[in-house]
């Protein structure tokens, strides 16, 4: 057997409310009737309505009713002559007071109940099954359905074997409690049998929403004083005699507020022309190398020490001849001509 769960009472006190807001011990039975009378009156007497969803509120022996309607002008009709007569009918039904609330859904094509009795009303109507299926998905798609799933099952075309057709497009993700996913399901009353119709369309996420966190209040530090216990401090003021004075001193006090507060600007200098700059440059450069490689100072000598100076001599020259000698070379004695003499003998 199949574990299936209603995708409304799955997501029942996360995202989704009940439609009967009441509780009893004692007469639970009791208004647990009146309710599926309250609801099956409603759609009975006016079934063109598009009648969706009725809340059932409960107080004392008040009932309050909200209906969701697709079509809300036939609910009301002129100068609400229908309201009157439903909320009477209503009453002599349960015997309670009752209390109408109309409310208009204003894009049928998200609300899975009236998407259902839209297909099942084509069937009634013999009109093919495939081709109500497909304009429904198409329509609630088009109106912004992030995924819509429909499933009919029963004697389709008449065949004398039941069986099941699903159509679906996007994503219908049934496990995610957070995902807002609407659930209906219709009969449809053919020639052949019922065919039922059950329709899942999904709208988006639901996400919590953040409360603001109150401001922590301040630990108290060492040192310092709470606002609370802060006490006034009296400041002394200039006593001024003369309303003459009293403006001096206003004038004074101003003039010294506006000099704090300006701002002293620097003017910048103006733009120097491009040959006065390369000369600055080049004169950088030769103090960087002057400082780099310190210069040799050379002493100038006079000219008439320069001619007097005597180069030195590259040969000392001889007393008597005064000419430089001739340096003599001794011929060496070639191996053959060296002849051994003979040692002493002892």
């Amino acid at each position: 057997m199949g574990h299936k769960v209603h995708p409304v009472g799955f997501r029942l006190g996360i995202i989704k409310t009940w439609d009967s807001k009441w509780y009893s011990d004692r007469h639970f039975v009791t208004y647990l009737q009146e309710d599926l009378k309250i609801r099956k009156a409603i759609r009975l007497m006016y079934p063109e309505a598009g009648v969706s969803l009725v809340e059932i509120d409960r107080q004392a022996n008040n009932v309050s009713l909200t209906i969701h309607t697709a079509r809300p002008g036939i609910l009301i009709g002129r100068g609400g002559q229908r309201v009157d007569e439903m909320r009477k009918s209503l009453e002599k039904l349960i015997s309670k007071k009752v209390q109408l609330n109309i409310r208009e859904i204003q894009q049928p094509e998200f609300d899975a109940y009236l998407v259902a009795k839209s297909i099942a009303e084509s069937m009634e109507r013999r009109v093919a099954y495939r081709r109500a299926l497909k304009q429904a998905l198409q329509r609630s798609i088009v109106a912004g359905a992030k995924g819509m799933r429909i499933r009919a099952a029963g004697r389709l075309d008449g065949a004398e074997i039941a069986r099941t057709v699903t159509m679906h497009e996007g994503r219908v993700p049934l496990h995610t409690i957070r995902a807002d996913i609407d659930y209906g399901f219709v009969e449809a009353k053919t020639v052949m049998g019922r065919i039922g119709i059950k329709v899942w369309i999904y709208k988006g996420e639901i996400l919590p929403v953040k409360e603001e966190a109150e401001p922590a209040e301040t630990a108290a530090q060492p040192g310092v004083v709470p606002a609370a216990e802060l006490k006034p401090v009296a400041v002394e003021q200039p006593v001024v005699e003369s309303p003459e004075k009293l403006a001096a001193v206003k004038e004074a006090a101003a003039q010294a507020l506006a000099e704090k507060h300006t701002v002293r600007r620097i003017r910048k200098p103006a733009a120097e022309t491009p040959a006065i700059v390369a000369e600055e440059v080049k004169a950088v450069k030769q103090e960087v190398k002057k400082i780099r490689k310190p210069a040799v100072e050379k002493v100038e000598k006079p000219a008439a020490e320069a001619e007097t100076e005597e180069k030195p001599a590259a040969k000392k020259a001889s007393p008597a001849t005064g000419a430089a000698k001739p340096k003599t070379v001794k011929p060496k004695k070639p191996a053959s001509d060296v002849t051994e003499e003979p040692t002493a003998e002892k």
